[in-house]
């Protein structure tokens, strides 16, 4: 009988074999030991039988410390090994832990380091410990939670634009922030520096910073990101100083910070430097559906070890003259109910012409659940499942089959580990659209069937409008009050279902269920599709 040893990336095996000698070292007197009968001989027979064993746990000690285990501390996930012999000659494979998560704490048992589980989980977990907003409906999440148990809405005459007439505008309504003050400057440096936009994005961070009790200054700066999703940026100040150049002809004149102040990036930009984060900082911009990718972009920076805290926040001030006169010529805005402003925005109602125009912000914050507990953090509900998609189809019109929608739905499913059968909440993109309303629920019929009559559906921008780029944080932030509590809020102006879309689990009363996993949807222009999973935190 021979030994051979064999030496792979992977490890160290052995095989027995019968018959020509494999090793250089294998002699007569070797062979003779084996099978001899005194007690010199045992031990040897017992340590060559042993060996292989020996060095098939060392085999999977190099196992545990290559690129594949959470002991690295690169969290990328590697190719699955090719199959290997077993000391038996059968094909096997070894259980190899293959993990995006940072690198655990360990624990000794059986004689090998493993991994703590209970690390692992919490590493892997993402969890919203804070809310924030700013809404047409009330400035603040008690204020807004209020207004929405109670159906009120925020969809009046537009009045912002002062003295620039209205009577051209085919639509003249909109979700407006009516109740939101500037801070005091010497309380506030940094609001005076940004457009609206940024500034409700400012208030919602703050709101939201102090619902979480996390105090950003004794964090490590280096692990806090900021994650912001913005639909148009400053193009209130844009539009403003426009004017003034054409007008006076003088380039001079143009204000020293438009330039920081109309980018993209400048809300993502002032709350790093309010809130002193200097982790990933991203803007994203995917129109209606920007904010959930910037949410589901914090999920992904925290699962990745990139941060223990982002800041994940959606904003938009769109409502002036010449971004509503765009949306007006693109035929996109209800135009039926001017004189009846409340009755404007009614999703899935068979007298839907249009969405509504709004405006407003809202800010997560969401933390490893590991950094949550060792801080012991109150928490609404855990991040599970995020997906993003792009139909590939137009700029402004979904596919009408709904399959898109569809994939994205069963890709969030499907990251989040969770079966549709799970799934009693929905807080829909419901825009009001005659053909986005349609093809969403075509979307949701196709992954749930008859089982979405079941499910409990929302939908938010009957109350406040569209608010763009914040449209999907504000959804979000409802989705965990009502994971949390329970409590569905009403929608409004749900009087005569479309059959071709109804959904009865919408309601234009207040719900209550115990509701265990959720969805929040947002479909945005350049067929941008993103999808979140919500689940109750046990």
């Amino acid at each position: 009988m021979d030994v051979s040893i064999q030496y792979s990336r992977t490890g160290i095996g052995f095989r027995f074999v019968l018959g020509e000698a494999l090793l250089p070292c294998r002699t007569s007197s070797l062979q003779g030991k084996l099978f001899s009968g005194d007690s010199s001989s045992f031990r040897w027979s017992l340590f060559i039988l042993y060996l292989p064993i020996l060095c098939l746990r060392f085999g999977q000690f190099v196992d545990l410390i290559n690129s594949n285990s959470p002991l690295s501390r690169y969290p990328y996930p590697t190719p699955t090994p090719k199959p290997e012999r077993s000391i038996f000659g059968k094909k096997s494979i070894k259980n190899r832990i293959n993990s995006t998560l940072p690198p655990p704490y360990l624990t000794q048992g059986s004689g090998r380091l493993e991994p703590s589980f209970l690390e692992k989980s919490m590493a892997a977990r993402v969890v919203i410990t804070g809310l924030g907003i700013v809404s047409p409906i009330g400035v603040g999440v008690p204020t807004f939670w209020k207004s929405a148990l109670h159906g009120k809405t925020g969809i009046t005459a537009i009045s912002s634009f002062g003295d620039f007439p209205m009577e051209s505008y085919r639509s003249r309504i909109g979700g407006q922030v009516s109740d939101f003050r500037l801070p005091d400057p010497s309380e506030d440096k940094f609001s005076s520096r940004v457009d609206r936009y940024a500034q409700f994005a400012l208030a919602a961070t703050r709101e939201a910073i102090q619902d979480s009790g996390l105090e950003p200054e004794k964090e490590p700066a280096e692990r806090i990101g900021v994650m912001a999703g913005v639909g148009m940026g400053g193009m209130m100040m844009g539009e403003r100083e426009l004017t003034t150049l054409y007008q006076s002809r003088k380039p001079h004149r143009v204000h020293p910070n438009f330039i920081p102040t109309i980018t993209l990036n400048s809300a993502s930009g002032i709350l790093a430097l309010a809130f002193g984060a200097k982790g990933p900082n991203l803007t994203i911009s995917t129109a209606c559906s920007s904010s959930i990718h910037s949410i589901g972009q914090a999920m992904q920076a925290i699962r990745l070890n990139q941060a223990d805290v982002v800041i994940a926040s959606g904003a938009d001030a769109s409502i002036t003259p010449l971004v509503f006169a765009g949306f007006c010529s693109l035929r996109a805005l209800s135009t039926k109910y001017n004189d009846h402003p409340e009755q404007a925005s009614r999703p899935f109602d068979r007298g839907r012409d249009g969405f509504v125009m709004g405006e407003g912000a809202g800010t997560l914050i969401l933390e490893s659940l590991r950094h949550a507990t060792r801080r012991k953090a109150r928490i609404y509900a855990e991040l599970a499942g995020y997906a993003a998609t792009n139909e590939a189809y137009h700029m402004v019109i979904p596919r009408e089959d709904g399959s898109d929608i569809a994939r994205t739905v069963t890709l969030a499913l499907k990251d989040a580990g969770i079966s549709p059968s799970q799934v009693d909440y929905v807080n829909a993109h419901a825009t009001s659209t005659v053909v986005g309303d349609d093809v969403e629920v075509k979307g949701l019929r196709a992954v749930f069937g008859k089982r979405l009559n079941t499910i409990m559906v929302n939908a938010t921008k009957s109350l406040i409008g569209h608010t763009l780029g914040a449209a999907g944080a504000i959804g979000t932030i409802v989705s965990a009050l009502s994971i949390q509590t329970g409590i569905i809020h009403p929608a409004v102006n749900y009087d005569d279902p479309d059959p071709h879309c109804a959904l009865p689990g919408l309601s234009t009363k207040v719900q209550k269920k115990s509701l265990r996993v959720g969805l929040v949807n947002a479909f945005g222009f350049g067929s941008n599709n993103a999808v979140l999973v919500l689940k109750k935190f046990s």
